[in-house]
């Protein structure tokens, strides 16, 4: 299994349960795609940047028999996040939804304010439907959810919009643009266009707005705080250590090769990377058949991402800030449509060290793109071309920097961290209102071969990568004590493909 988040889940709780588990990581450390990078002002983090959904990670630490709060710092955010609109307009979103509500009568009107209280009570209707019965469930289905729903469909129909885009449904949410582009930016969050992701998508305002919170020392704590505990259970992490391929016999799992020529032999395998990988073949032809391929146009947003230090003048940048380009639609054209960078981008920054930065402070920005990174490698006209877009788009909104930005990282230098992806960031797209019911779930097709993170269900973030991991190790469980309890069992993820791969042991079992 891999060393990234739905892995490290997967680890501590295997390893709490009495197995012993051994992570092979292809990179240098843990978190997969919550890496850091330096900066003259220290590590920067250069992947996710919202910590949300606690409750989700409050219940993974006191099933294992700790407290999040004693084993991580968590400071909530005031101000969830600050928007800033070409005409030179300036939204803030905060913590409290009363002063939300005031944010945006004197940012739009008492009228529109009155549609964003409606649309908070019906992002929330739909979060607290589907989260037990879709991303809490290990096996949703079209039926299953439909069923679980079903007491609920009055008013829960006209909510969910299922006939319609969230752009569609956002254009007769609010009559302010501004508003519509805002909440449809969250399609992003998964990796899709709002012009195209269904309308119940717009539950994610529902996960923000009961929660942001900064981590002291950076989102990448998390990843070290969850590998240092299940080292404490026992779990053992070999970095440097990609796998090559995975073995089969009669169907199912056998074991093992490392990029060392180690072979680990292995009846139960974790995989914590992108199914992609697997199903491009890129473990093996045995591993091929375990999960689908992704084709190119099937894939989730991709990402141009600075990680930098500079002293910051101008506009007062929040912890999270989103600077807007003038149009989604031309946007989000250019990314799905064209496959090319948007011409006026939206950026959204990370200032980690806000508030009470001094001094130069770490930055991370990122601008959204195709993932095409498998094909095509930005020269270096075109990289200076979206410098110089960024740098100018930050200028006209009033932010001065005293460095330019830097520590550039393109779709194929993702490609080429996490295989199989062509650098997209969220797995596929989540196009279409059947879509989360595609994602591979933690039985994969091959006996004894499981799957975590982001590329599977629930679906791509913190959270949810989280909760893949739960299910991995549940399924895992679940499966060995319906066989012979000295049956080896090996989970790999970090293999040539960037993930990491965990092996576990239950006291009873021998774990690979």
């Amino acid at each position: 299994m891999g060393a990234g988040i739905g892995g490290l889940v997967a680890a501590l709780e295997l390893s709490h349960a009495g197995y012993d588990v051994q992570v092979y990581e292809r990179h240098a450390g843990p978190g997969g795609k919550m890496r850091t990078v330096p900066s003259d002002a220290g590590p920067v983090d250069a992947g996710p940047t919202v910590f949300t959904m606690r409750p989700v990670f409050e219940a993974l630490f006191d099933r294992v028999g700790l407290s999040l709060d004693a084993e991580l710092t968590l400071t909530p955010c005031d101000v969830l996040a600050r928007h800033h609109w070409p005409d030179g307009s300036t939204l803030d979103l905060f913590a409290d939804p009363r002063a939300s509500e005031e944010a945006v009568a004197a940012f739009a009107g008492g009228t529109e304010a009155q549609r964003f209280a409606a649309f908070t009570k019906r992002a929330n209707l739909l979060f607290d439907a589907f989260d037990a019965p879709v991303m809490r469930h290990p096996t949703p289905t079209a039926l299953s959810v439909t069923r679980a729903v079903a007491p609920r469909a009055a008013e829960l129909l006209p909510a969910m919009a299922p006939l319609s885009t969230l752009w569609s449904a956002l254009g007769r949410q609010f009559t302010d643009p501004r508003l519509r582009q805002l909440f449809g930016r969250y399609a992003t969050y998964v990796g899709g266009s709002p012009l195209l992701s269904p309308a119940i998508l717009m539950l994610i305002w529902a996960s923000e707005q009961r929660g942001v919170w900064r981590v002291t020392g950076g989102m990448h704590q998390l990843a070290l705080t969850l590998e240092r505990l299940a080292r404490a259970q026992g779990a053992t992490f070999h970095y440097h250590s990609g796998v090559a391929r995975v073995a089969t016999a009669q169907g199912a799992i056998s074991g093992l090769s490392l990029e060392t020529g180690q072979t680990v032999r292995a009846s139960k395998v974790l995989f914590n990377g992108d199914p992609a990988a697997l199903g491009a073949g890129l473990l093996g032809p045995e591993g091929a058949g375990a999960a689908p391929s992704l084709r190119a146009k099937d894939r989730a947003l991709s990402a141009w991402v600075w990680t930098w230090a500079s002293e910051v003048s101008g506009f007062p940048l929040s912890h999270h800030t989103v600077f807007f380009g003038r149009s989604s639609v031309d946007e989000f054209s250019d990314l799905f449509q064209h496959r090319r960078t948007p011409r006026d981008p939206t950026l959204y920054i990370c200032a980690q060290d806000r508030p009470g930065a001094t001094g130069a402070e770490r930055l991370q920005i990122i601008m959204n793109a195709p993932a095409d990174g498998d094909h095509h490698i930005p020269s270096q006209q075109e990289k200076e071309q979206c410098q110089t877009i960024v740098s100018q788009k930050l200028a006209e909104a009033g932010l001065t920097l005293s460095t330019s930005p830097t520590g550039l990282t393109t779709p194929d230098r993702f490609a080429s961290l996490f295989p199989g992806t062509g650098g997209a960031l969220y797995g596929a797209h989540p196009h279409g209102p059947l879509k989360t019911f595609s994602r591979p779930t933690a039985r994969s097709r091959i006996r004894g071969l499981y799957l975590a993170g982001g590329g599977c269900h629930p679906g791509p973030g913190v959270p949810m990568a989280a909760l893949s991991g739960r299910h991995a190790a549940a399924a895992i469980m679940a499966d060995h004590a319906l066989t012979s309890a000295s049956i080896p069992m090996a989970t790999p993820g970090g293999i040539s493909t960037g993930s990491a791969t965990m092996a576990a042991t239950a006291s009873r079992s021998s774990v690979s």
